[in-house]
């Protein structure tokens, strides 16, 4: 059987997050903040009883895909092509200090072009679709990943919010994956 749902989630608050820093490929963990949204966001999708989840290599990914395969009494496994945006020089720089010195963060040199993030955003998707059976499928990232992926799924969607710890969920219908809802955060 083939999926029809995925919940696409965004990690957890790190320190990171909490002080506006962009943290693309380094690895910080979730803080006490984080650990909450965490369980919040497992709660949640346990409820959907996922079959398959799935998240980026990164740690702040990795415990709350761990954290919704706990709720939902299921196996997290790790895949390299939900990885976040790479900043390059401006990994853990504060993003409004590199939009001030660049006029954008996709004007500062060494980051990951946008299309580059879309086009492996859409490719990774793809991919982990027809590799998995049924579902649903949670798929844990983040929010570069997320944006590129929902725009182009939805154009009306470009720049879509995804607060730490959201959850969107896209349908496939007759063949068409649609984003039924985005950026939800469980109570």
């Amino acid at each position: 059987m083939s999926v029809t749902t995925v919940y696409l989630a965004r990690h957890g608050r790190t320190a990171f997050n909490a002080e506006d820093r962009m943290r693309g490929l380094s690895d910080p963990p979730l803080d006490d903040v984080g650990l909450v949204e965490a369980h919040k966001l497992a709660a949640a999708l346990a409820d959907h009883r996922p079959a398959t989840i799935i998240s980026s290599p990164l740690q702040r990914a990795v415990a709350t895909a761990q954290s919704i395969a706990d709720a939902a009494g299921v196996t997290a496994t790790v895949d390299i092509r939900l990885n976040d945006r790479d900043y390059g020089p401006h990994t853990g720089a504060k993003r409004v200090d590199v939009i001030a010195r660049y006029g954008s963060i996709d004007n500062a040199p060494g980051v990951e072009p946008r299309e580059a993030v879309r086009q492996r955003a859409l490719a990774a998707f793809t991919a982990l679709i027809d590799e998995c059976d049924g579902g649903p499928l949670v798929l844990v990232s983040h929010d570069a990943f997320n944006r590129a992926l929902l725009e182009q799924l939805d154009t009306t969607l470009t720049d879509a919010p995804q607060r730490t710890a959201c959850w969107n969920r896209l349908s496939r219908v007759d063949g068409v994956w649609r984003v039924e809802e985005y950026d939800q955060k469980p109570d």
